[in-house]
Parts: C-alpha cells; structure tokens; sequence
C-alpha cells in the first residue's frame, strides 16, 4: 500500500516559467528564443543547463545565482506561481492520513521559501540541504530515510523520466509521471513514459482517487 506520497518541486508543484523568463532577461535574450533553446536542449535529451551555453559559452549557473542575488535580483516564487491543483491535493492527501513530503533539486534559497509558503506537507526538503542531487540513487536514499515508511510503500511523483521516474524506481519508490512542463511533454511520448511510472497523471487532483483505488486494490 501507498503511506506516503512525496512531491518533486519544479513543474510538479511550482511553475516555472516566470524563473525562465527572468534567465533569459538576465542573459538579455528574448524569452521566446531561450524557451526555444530550453526546449531543443531537452529534445536532445541534454541537461538543460546547456542551454545557457548556447547564449554564453562558459556560463556558471551558481556563480550566475550570487551575481543575480548581489544585483537584487535572486531566484524567486511564491504563492501565485503555484499550480492551482498544489494546496487543494497535498491537503486531501494527508487529510487522508497520507505521510506528504515534498523534495527536489533545489537551492537552500528556494528550500527557503517553500517552507515560507506553508504548505500542507510533512518534510521539505532540497538537494543543497542534503549535499546530492537528482538522479543519484543517494538523492532517493535521503527520502526514505526521512519517511515513516519503506521505499516500496511511498510514491514519489515527478515530471521527468531522467530525474524522477527512472532513478525513483530504482530506488524502490513506487512512482506518478505528471504530464505538464517542458520535460513532461517532450518526454510524454518516450516509452519508458509508459513503462515505468507506477501511474501517468495529467493533474495533481487526480491522485487522492488513483491513491485511493490504489490502496483499495491491494487490501
């Protein structure tokens, strides 16, 4: 049975295009033209770093990060760059007396404020807080170590195959590929897409009713 579901952040919970397009303006390019770029990068199946070397070749993104925080302008989001589908199914899912947890590949910044936005979760948690990152197994094995349950018994949902799905598998978690963002549409078609993931969602308000039926089924 599922106990307990943990979140991915960018694109599973938090859109981020307004990020992207603040990238782009400070490399002083068009925002369509980065999307473009971002997208063909990932095409390629690329990290999707490189894109910021298309536009300047030896671009160090944390040193970029520190520039842009000393110039008042660091990394940032809030409540309206939610998905409207966030509060609404963390709530039910631990009204339901699911563990939620919420961990990605972030900075300690934006680790920061994720847990300003309160949100109804268990455990938030970063890459930087734990010093590895997505898609090293060690990543997942600082998960399981965090929750109340085994691997096997928790679900991790994400947008990418490379980051989320594949190495969560491997890991033992049980796993929900979201269809929404870059990643979870230009990876929509690949067949590890239907193959792997425990489940396909195109919405997090799906997943009360598929954990649910889920559970159901393995009584």
């Amino acid at each position: 049975m599922i106990r307990a579901v943990v979140f991915d952040v960018g694109e599973c919970l938090v859109n981020e295009a307004r990020e992207y397009g603040t990238w782009a303006d400070w490399l002083g390019v068009p925002r369509h033209t980065f999307s473009a770029a971002f997208g063909a990068v990932i095409a390629n199946g690329l990290d999707y770093r490189e894109t910021f070397q298309v536009f300047r070749p030896g671009f160090d993104l944390t040193a970029e990060r520190e520039k842009r925080a000393a110039a008042g302008k660091p990394e940032w989001f809030g409540e309206e760059d939610l998905y409207l589908d966030v509060r609404p199914t963390l709530s039910a899912l631990r009204n339901s007396g699911l563990w939620v947890g919420i961990a990605g590949n972030q900075t300690v910044r934006a680790g920061g404020i994720l847990r300003s936005l309160d949100l109804p979760s268990d455990m938030i948690a970063t890459s930087d807080d734990w010093g590895v990152s997505k898609p090293d197994i060690a990543f997942f094995t600082a998960v399981a170590g965090a929750m109340p349950c085994k691997p096997e018994e928790a679900l991790y949902v994400g947008d990418r195959l490379d980051n989320d799905i594949v190495p969560a598998n491997v890991a033992g978690f049980k796993t929900a590929l979201i269809r929404r963002g870059p990643w979870g549409i230009i990876q929509q078609r690949d067949p590890q897409a239907e193959q792997v993931p425990t489940m396909r969602i195109d919405s997090l308000a799906e997943l009360p009713e598929k954990v649910g039926a889920f559970n159901a089924a393995a009584r």
